[in-house]
């Protein structure tokens, strides 16, 4: 695939005023962007027991790490002030939403926003989860259930009868139809592992992970694509998407000094073990940590978070991050693409090393927007 045919998505704006929510989506979508994002969270990756000036300046402009609206109800309101650009969950998942109702959300913003709505979906965080009295447990099978539910009420008209491990339905209906008949909103599948990937092929309609070399990319999108297959389907009616955490600057060593910075090293501690152990690394929250599984930034004091962070070895950070100039940047994306990938999502992390980035870093994204769009 050319460059110039990649689909180019945003993270939208999570903070009050909610006004500057509206505002944002509607320039990016001016701006050419495909699609606009956000999260499900109620709790950030960053520890706020770092979130201090000394250590993140944005922290003079932010109070807490932890602010977010909520999704959904956030893309409702944004589907009425927007005509063109998709909006998605980035990603939302089934412990603290039941699958019906999650089936029911999708419709209702399916129609809210004319068919631009799209699930994207994995199987949690411990830190949205667990801190919030719900057990984390059998997250990969937790996802297929809802996702097997989900595909069953929205193509089943009747009476719908399921006997799982984690939800039994009995007599269930969900008549509401999508706002196109016959084209349900695309499910996006936030998948790492070759459990979910192979769930994702099976039940998805995206594989949409976070940023990974692209030789993990590749045969990640080989198990997708295997699975999809296994199950009967085309394989290439998954979309290959993908969610970066982008470190830009025009000058190279301004991009090396940004990600050896505290809070981009921050970011980086949220990668598993192996992203560390193949660079002969340990992690620093544990020789086995997942932090996606086992990780509260609530739970960690300054100094412990600290001494972390300086154990996180840049390399990581450059590996795990899609990081360089525009034209690096946009010769990276070039060679994703050749490897199949059709929709990016990125986020400009640049000013989380340093504030002063802020205009540069946005500036050096247009390009790259630029160039992509022709």
């Amino acid at each position: 695939m050319d460059v110039h045919e990649l689909k180019v998505g945003t993270p939208g704006t999570i903070l009050p005023p909610f006004d500057n929510v509206v505002k944002n989506a509607r320039r990016a979508e001016e701006l050419g962007y495909d699609s606009a994002w956000w999260p499900d969270h109620l709790m950030g990756w960053i520890p706020e027991s770092i979130w201090t000036p000394d250590v993140a300046e944005i922290a003079a402009y932010q109070k807490s790490p932890h602010t977010y609206f909520d999704a959904l109800t956030t893309i409702a309101a944004v589907a009425c002030h927007t005509s063109r650009i998709l909006l998605g969950t980035s990603v939302t998942e089934c412990f603290r939403r039941h699958p019906a109702m999650l089936a029911q959300e999708a419709l209702t913003l399916d129609h809210i926003s004319r068919g631009r709505f799209i699930l994207g979906i994995g199987a949690g965080e411990y830190e949205n989860i667990e801190p919030y009295g719900i057990r984390y447990e059998k997250p990969a099978s937790r996802l297929e259930e809802a996702l097997e539910i989900i595909r069953l009420l929205w193509e089943n008209k009747g009476k719908v009868n399921y006997e799982g491990r984690f939800w039994r339905l009995k007599d269930a209906v969900l008549t509401l139809e999508p706002y196109r008949e016959g084209r349900y909103p695309p499910i996006w599948v936030a998948a790492h592992g070759e459990r979910t990937m192979r769930i994702a092929g099976r039940l998805g309609d995206g594989w949409f992970p976070t940023y990974m070399p692209i030789e993990r990319y590749r045969e990640g999108l080989r198990v997708v694509k295997d699975a999809a297959r296994r199950a009967g389907r085309d394989p290439e009616s998954v979309t290959p998407a993908m969610w970066c955490y982008v470190v830009i600057d025009e000058d190279p060593g301004e991009c090396r000094r940004v990600l050896a910075s505290p809070m981009i090293k921050a970011f980086t501690l949220t990668m598993p073990y192996y992203a560390f152990e193949e660079l002969g690394y340990k992690h620093p929250l544990g020789e086995k940590a997942v932090p996606f599984s086992d990780y509260v930034p609530t739970r960690y004091g300054r100094e412990e978070v600290l001494k972390a962070l300086e154990k996180v070895p840049v390399e990581v950070c450059e590996r795990y991050t899609l990081n360089g100039t525009p034209d690096e940047v946009i010769k990276k994306l070039e060679d994703f693409a050749k490897v199949g990938l059709r929709h990016v999502v990125l986020w400009n992390i640049t000013f989380f090393g340093d504030m002063k980035k802020v205009r540069p870093s946005f500036s050096a994204m247009s390009k790259v927007l630029g160039y992509i769009k022709g």
